[in-house]
């Protein structure tokens, strides 16, 4: 392959396959990369550059007439200045006409006429409480788009009237031209201006639609939430994008989800996160306490000389595995605390207990925000 020093990589070394790739392992290879580096997934720097790098790449090489222009010309075969993508190195020169003429562009063949456009996809941010993304829920959500224009039924007619040809491209959507060069006589075939490629035009346009074939409106649309979801990640609704043009198919629905954080719940993985007190006594002696999950209250066993920073695993309390069975557990991490408003009778229990403790304690007095002011200012 031509090398045209352009800094772009190689698109076989962006998909990550070999040059002899079948279609089905560069299609299998982009699936996995775009999932990968997709930017509403992946949180590295520079997912999005990858991201619509991989996509360029797919285009190219998933194309059998690009590829096989990429293979012989290399990135100059789509740079722009150059005819832009899909490029033909000899246009200018109308050896492109000599290829169509050789393969039937001269025996009256014409191309199809603009077909049928696959409407465009949509992307909508639904909020989760905490909670909804654990166990799951169904939402409605109101998604602005674009639907088939029901009066018309998408002709962009008045009902009553239908398009008629058009006199320009006589219904084949496009122009031939005929131009003179060093080779003799060639076609020239590009979309007819007048129906826009359509091979139709609407004289009577539709009142409801104004003659687009579409309209916007606003669909209500109900989004199943699976149990155990996490932020960031995106649904996508088949068929729920914007509707397509002229009997092409709709677009797709991207539901990008965000959860709230939890007041005192924290997600790890498939594990639940809880951070929980215990006074001096508790932590001492040890206690039963009642700490809350997502399932509700649990009696929680603390053993005697309990430290801070000590871990409790309750198990299948935590987040329903996506893509499987069973649950994950709930942490719960202690921190003792020591008390800031201590009564008389309680400091001098602590006294007593410093003492069998066999330590001399010298009690001092709790600062307050006026002494550190004083101190700040130097007074």
């Amino acid at each position: 392959m031509a090398r045209t020093g352009t800094s772009k990589r190689d698109y076989y070394e962006v998909l990550e396959v070999s040059r002899s790739a079948s279609a089905e392992e560069i299609k299998r290879s982009y699936r996995r990369l775009a999932r990968q580096h997709h930017p509403d997934i992946s949180k590295e720097l520079g997912a999005e550059e990858r991201f619509k790098e991989i996509a360029e790449a797919y285009e190219i090489l998933s194309d059998t007439d690009k590829r096989a222009a990429y293979d012989r010309f290399g990135h100059a075969a789509f740079q722009a200045g150059m005819g832009g993508a899909g490029y033909d190195p000899f246009a200018d020169f109308g050896l492109g006409d000599i290829f169509e003429s050789f393969f039937g562009g001269m025996s009256g063949r014409t191309r199809s006429r603009t077909g049928p456009q696959q409407g465009r996809d949509l992307r909508y941010v639904l909020s989760l409480e905490f909670e909804e993304a654990i166990f799951g829920c169904e939402k409605e959500i109101e998604v602005p788009r674009l639907e088939v224009c029901d009066a018309c039924r998408g002709t962009g007619a008045e009902p009553g009237t239908q398009p008629t040809r058009c006199p320009t491209c006589q219904g084949t959507g496009e122009v031939r031209q005929v131009r003179q060069s060093f080779f003799g006589q060639f076609v020239n075939v590009t979309p007819c201006t007048r129906c826009q490629g359509r091979g139709e035009i609407v004289n009577t346009p539709c009142r409801r639609c104004n003659g687009e074939s579409r309209r916007h409106v606003s669909k209500t649309i109900l989004v199943t939430i699976p149990a155990g979801v996490e932020d960031g990640m995106q649904i996508r609704l088949s068929g729920e994008g914007e509707a397509g043009l002229r009997g092409g198919p709709a677009g797709h629905l991207y539901v990008a989800l965000q959860v709230k954080a939890h007041n005192y719940f924290q997600r790890d993985g498939q594990n639940i996160v809880l951070e929980w007190p215990l006074n001096f006594a508790q932590a001492a002696l040890g206690d039963e306490i009642e700490v809350p999950t997502v399932d509700g209250a649990f009696k929680l066993v603390v053993p005697a000389a309990t430290q801070t920073g000590a871990t409790f695993r309750i198990k299948d309390k935590g987040v329903p595995r996506l893509r499987g069975t069973g649950r994950g557990d709930q942490i719960v991490i202690t921190h003792v605390l020591t008390p800031t408003d201590l009564t008389d009778e309680q400091r001098s229990l602590l006294l007593q207990l410093g003492e069998t403790l066999g330590q001399e304690i010298t009690p001092q007095r709790a600062r307050s925000i006026l002494d550190k002011v004083k101190d700040a200012l130097g007074m």
